[in-house]
């Protein structure tokens, strides 16, 4: 394979990182009638919208006084660029009035814009992933085992994973597109749905951050995180499988930590916040810069 197909083929891959490389039925083992996590009293909290594997509503979760969050009030997903017109049909039965993307400019430039039902706002709030989305490109690109094994083998790939999930904190720019997405969940105005290009990571972030904004126990909330490793896991098994037969990557089980979501991620990503701002609710003022009027505009959006 000439090194312009390798990389066109791999930035595909990449992408393909995000959702099915066909669509695909619910991975095995994600029956919300059988998960602790995923079940639910009147609703799936996994959502039936052909073209992704990812999508899910953040209702129903208890909060430390005892309330819940309201079902059909904000969603998260992976990327709605390759949606069929199937998948924006079911969108559209969602009713929603906003779309927040936290992709970056290159990847929607590769992946194109979100394919979209009438009625809901496109909001472009860009966070930086430290380039990690070029990078595997670039990495399962080169088709060459060694440069493969000294990038990602060992603890290299799960490192970079921290190194990403502390510039969401780090970063003035992630803190301002983060600050600005809640602010428009807090909006009133109608369903929001919230994604990024896997749907696991920036989202996985924002979504915990909301959560526990609203007083969604901390413990819950890293549940909720780590359900994208249930909801994924057919995708991500057929993705590296194809590098496998494109002959692209020798050992394509190198890929596994940059698909999954991990607990050391997310408290990576927690501890910075921690660390630079001296709690999680001076994180939300002084990180996000979020007012109180915002917080309680948020917990009466959210919590009923």
């Amino acid at each position: 394979m000439r090194t312009g197909a390798r990389a066109a083929t791999a930035l595909a891959l990449v992408l393909a990182l995000a959702g099915p490389l066909v669509p695909a039925a619910r991975a095995a083992g994600t029956d919300p009638a059988a998960h602790p996590v995923l079940r639910a009293t009147a609703h799936s909290r996994v959502l039936t919208v052909p073209g992704t594997v990812n999508a899910r509503d953040t209702g129903g979760y208890r909060t430390y006084d005892g309330a819940t969050t309201r079902w059909d009030t904000l969603y998260r997903t992976e990327s709605l660029a390759k949606l069929p017109p199937a998948g924006v049909t079911a969108l559209a039965a969602l009713g929603l009035r906003a779309v927040i993307d936290l992709r970056s400019s290159s990847e929607v430039r590769a992946d194109g814009p979100d394919r979209l039902p009438a009625g809901p706002v496109p909001v472009a709030l860009p966070v930086d992933d430290t380039g990690l989305y070029l990078f595997i490109a670039q990495v399962v690109g080169s088709a060459d085992p060694v440069a493969q094994e000294a990038a990602l083998g060992g603890d290299r790939a799960a490192q970079r994973m921290r190194t990403a999930y502390r510039g969401f904190v780090t970063s003035a720019a992630n803190r301002a597109a983060l600050g600005a997405a809640i602010r428009r969940i807090a909006d009133p105005a109608g369903p929001v749905v919230v994604h990024c290009t896997a749907g696991k990571d920036r989202t996985g972030v924002l979504i915990d951050t909301v959560l526990r904004a609203v007083g969604v126990p901390h413990s819950t909330t890293a549940a909720d995180y780590l359900l994208s490793n249930d909801l994924r896991a057919a995708a991500d098994r057929a993705v590296r499988d194809q590098v496998r037969q494109l002959g692209l990557m020798q050992n394509p089980d190198l890929l596994i930590p940059l698909q999954e979501v991990r607990t050391e991620y997310l408290a990576a990503f927690r501890d910075q916040a921690a660390h630079d701002y001296g709690s999680f609710g001076r994180f939300l003022t002084d990180g996000l810069g979020l007012d109180p009027a915002t917080l309680v505009r948020l917990r009466l959006r959210l919590v009923g």
